[in-house]
């Protein structure tokens, strides 16, 4: 090795000392050769000579080769090594220039990177650690110098155990929010490993969420206490509300003038309309503030849109317009949903569809949707319509079609709002065709299962089997005759309408009829007429009326039976499916006709059958109005005017052995709440077996906690203010069938 060395770095003086032994050896070969030749004692013999001459030549020929082929080896071992040479120098060239932009990088870097060794000693620092710490870099190397940390923020360990936490530091230019990002890495093998620090500057980013965590706070207090203000609201402007609407509903009970009776009810109207913007306003306030929610549980869905045309029939009939509905038989008898907010949709669009109306009607048609458990809901009217540019801006918030529309009908523009989002809410959707002049149907499309063991509950009536059955529908061109017509053809009846009655008696004698249907709309002697001209064509002659003109009909023994329109299917079944004889004259009373207002006017219930209700209420009107109510019910009430009386009136009652058979508690009341008061009678309760006495809450809070609160404190069931007369009378008479009572 010495040697090479030698030779590598004196390689023309071992040239020379080379060329100097090959000189040396071949001249003393040759002169020694020569010499003993040309001696008269070599015994010289030219043939040996010359073979030994060419022997030596061959052999010196070999070696020059030899040292040819190895000399051009060398030359090409030598290119290899320069060229690999220069690699290595252009690859230190890249390495250093590599080296140099990464530590300019290091440097220039806005984020803060600073590497420690085991013992937490500074290696380096960048330019940006060493501006935030007021110190050069050549201060800081070595030491274990840490930047002044005020607060601390959250950390965490990632998977590959890099640990993320933020600092707040107090720098030259104030308090900065750092962001670390701390991992080991090493940098040759066998060296102990180093703590690379990066951190960067969040202070903007810590700073904006702060911000907007506090505005959402703020804005979390602004809604509560929003939902606060119109709970308090509510129940401030209910409470003088269900004074006006109750006692407007009693005056007209009693004898008026025919002025006393239109301002009266031009009050109760007025009450109403107060009452269903107060509705309105709250439903809106909860879907904002999301505490919209949805129940899951089985309903009748027949029955839930024939009670939405029933209780939409006045009012279409007031205004001289029909309305019907239709559900397909091909849906389930019962689904799974919310009935409440179905109904609620369902009643804001038909009620939107009357006030827009002046001729014709409205029809509401439930059959199946386009997908699976899907169910339409088409309300369908003649009303003015809606222009195209419209129709989009009619769901939104305070909207409607024009002003024009807002002068002449009136309206918040909330309702159709509101529909929107609680059919989004159960996953629908809501669509409106529509042609001005014309009229519009608003399609609502939601999914509701079919609800659990459907198919063994029984039906709510059985379909009449009507195959080759003639029927005659005479009636005129309305909606509610075209929905009765699909029906019948649906139960396989051959149905002939005629909107003329010269040609329904012509029609009369060409063939026996099953069912002849008349419309008393018609006129009552009319109608009656060609009944008494079916008599001998037709064993069924049923009559269609509308409870306005229950008072106008006289009985006679051309009917054999009476359908109220709007028609339920299942009294349409039950009229068709029955035998039919000769009647003197049917019962129109004895028909199951007779709302609830009717047994209500029909006068107080027997003295024996009254219930004796203390009502705890502060408000002086209020409690005069369910005092009123209670006994034209034919009830006892004995008033509390605070939550102490009651309690003190509630115990008396039960030590003197005639306990009260309801209560009736205000929520809000001076001195004692209706909360607390319901707590201690049910704590007094508790130590005695026996009866629980029923406590309704008369609440004019709407919101889902406050009814929450009223079942956790024990009571069983609540009233909304304004106090509906036919809901208390139904409260009253489902005591002994129910635990807990819906308001």
């Amino acid at each position: 090795m010495r040697i090479r060395r030698f030779a590598r770095r004196h390689s023309r003086l071992v040239g020379a000392v080379r060329t100097f032994v090959v000189f040396s050896a071949a001249f003393g070969g040759a002169y020694g050769f020569i010499a003993g030749s040309r001696s008269p004692y070599s015994g010289y013999d030219p043939n040996a000579f010359a073979i030994g001459a060419s022997f030596l030549f061959a052999i010196a020929c070999v070696a020059l080769a030899t040292l040819s082929m190895r000399l051009r080896w060398m030359r090409r071992r030598l290119r290899k090594i320069a060229f690999h040479n220069e690699a290595l120098v252009d690859r230190n060239w890249e390495l250093k220039e590599a080296e140099e932009r990464a530590r300019s990088l290091f440097e220039q870097q806005g984020d803060l990177i600073v590497l420690r060794d085991a013992d937490g000693r500074i290696i380096f620092a960048n330019d940006a650690y060493c501006e935030l710490a007021g110190q050069a870099r050549e201060a800081l190397t070595g030491t274990a110098f840490a930047l002044p940390v005020l607060e601390q923020g959250d950390s965490a360990i990632e998977t590959n155990g890099t640990r993320v936490h933020d600092q707040k530091i107090a720098g030259p230019l104030g308090p900065r929010w750092i962001a670390w990002r701390e991992g080991l890495v090493r940098s040759d093998a066998g060296q102990p490993a180093e703590m690379q620090c990066v951190g960067r500057d969040v202070t903007d980013r810590t700073e904006t969420e702060r911000a907007l965590s506090e505005a959402r706070d703020h804005a979390d207090a602004a809604n509560r206490a929003k939902s606060r203000f119109l709970a308090m609201a509510s129940h401030e402007i209910r409470t003088p509300l269900n004074g006006i609407i109750g006692m407007s509903g009693l005056l007209l009970d009693t004898s008026l003038t025919p002025e006393q009776m239109t301002y009266a009810k031009a009050v109760k109207t007025s009450g109403d309309a107060l009452l269903s913007l107060i509705e309105e306003l709250l439903d809106y306030s909860k879907i904002e503030a999301g505490k919209i929610d949805l129940e899951q549980r089985p309903f009748a869905l027949a029955a839930l849109i024939e009670g939405v045309t029933e209780l939409l029939a006045p009012r279409a009939q007031a205004r001289s317009l029909e309305i019907a509905a239709y559900v397909d038989e091909r849906l389930p008898m019962q689904v799974v949903g919310d009935a409440a907010r179905l109904r609620q949709v369902l009643l804001n669009l038909a009620g939107n569809a009357i006030k827009f109306t002046s001729t014709g009607g409205v029809a509401l048609i439930v059959e199946p949707g386009i997908w699976p458990n899907e169910i339409s809901f088409l309300v369908r009217d003649t009303g003015i319509g809606i222009a195209p540019e419209a129709r989009e801006r009619i769901f939104r918030e305070f909207e409607q079609a024009d002003e024009r529309i807002g002068r002449n009908y009136g309206g918040t523009g909330l309702g159709l709002s509101i529909s929107e989002r609680i059919v989004r809410r159960m996953g629908g959707r809501i669509t409106v065709e529509s042609q001005p002049g014309v009229g519009s149907t608003f399609e609502v499309a939601v999914p509701f299962a079919a609800a659990d063991g459907d198919d063994r509950d029984p039906k709510p009536f059985v379909a009449p089997d009507l195959t080759g059955q003639s029927i005659l529908l005479v009636a005129p061109q309305t909606i509610e005759a075209s929905l009765v017509a699909r029906r019948l053809q649906r139960w396989g009846g051959q149905t002939c309408m005629v909107s003329d009655l010269a040609v329904a008696r012509a029609l009369l004698p060409e063939r026996p009829w099953h069912t002849i249907l008349l419309d008393h709309a018609f006129g009552a002697a009319e109608v009656t007429a060609l009944a008494d001209a079916a008599r001998v064509h037709a064993t069924r002659r049923l009559l269609m009326f509308t409870p306005a003109a229950r008072h106008e009909l006289k009985l006679s023994s051309a009917f054999t039976g009476y359908l109220v329109k709007p028609l339920r299917a299942a009294s349409l079944a039950a009229r068709l499916a029955t035998a039919a004889p000769e009647v003197a004259a049917p019962s129109v009373a004895g028909d199951p006709l007779i709302e609830l207002a009717d047994l209500v006017e029909a006068g107080p219930l027997a003295p024996g059958r009254g219930l004796s209700v203390l009502v705890a209420e502060d408000n002086e009107i209020n409690a005069l109005l369910l005092r009123s109510l209670l006994a034209r019910l034919g009830h006892r009430a004995v008033i509390a005017t605070d939550g102490e009386t009651a309690l003190e009136s509630w115990l008396a009652a039960r030590s003197a052995g005639a306990p009260y058979d309801l209560v009736l508690m205000d929520i809000q009341m001076p001195q004692l709440d209706g909360i607390e008061s319901t707590r201690r009678i049910r704590a007094c309760e508790a130590g005695h077996p026996g009866r629980l006495t029923p406590i309704l809450a008369l609440t004019a809070n709407t919101l889902a906690e406050d009814r929450s609160a009223c079942l956790e404190a024990g009571m069983n069931g609540f009233l909304v203010k304004p106090l509906d007369r036919e809901k208390l009378a139904d409260a009253l008479a489902g005591l002994a069938t129910s635990e807990r009572i819906p308001a």
